[in-house]
């Protein structure tokens, strides 16, 4: 199942929408497992330890050091994984706003993670995003 490739598809036709709850950021050292109950949306293996997105709650619960409180917006199209552009155009425009984001690509959609408390912000710039793409 294929993905979109088009850029101006990809743009005009994305429905981002901000997923409830906060998301941190934790890194776990090489060899220290996964504590009971912590359910990552995304975990990646470095050199240096494994990286984990989690909620808040798991976090705290679990006793993790937490960096980067964010949220979660979904970019709601099949995006392909060989679309060129996609990301760059939309982190062109949050970096526009002084706004950081952290993206994972995932098989069926992009996901940002963005400050919490610039969620809603973020959200109305991808959404106009979409419009002018639309145009």
């Amino acid at each position: 199942m294929a993905g979109e490739t088009d850029l101006k598809t990809l743009l005009a036709s994305m429905t981002p929408e901000l997923l409830a709850g906060a998301y941190v950021f934790v890194t776990l050292a090489p060899g220290v497992p996964q504590p009971e109950g912590v359910e990552p949306v995304m975990v990646f293996r470095e050199r240096e330890g494994v990286t984990l997105i989690v909620t808040e709650e798991e976090a705290n619960a679990a006793a993790l050091t937490a960096s980067f409180r964010c949220r979660m917006l979904t970019l709601n199209i099949h995006s392909s994984l060989e679309a060129v552009g996609f990301l760059a155009a939309i982190t062109t425009r949050l970096a526009a706003a002084g706004m950081g984001v952290n993206p994972v690509s995932a098989f069926y959609h992009d996901h940002l993670f963005v400050p919490a408390d610039r969620a809603e912000e973020a959200l109305e710039l991808l959404r106009q995003l979409a419009r002018d793409s639309a145009g």
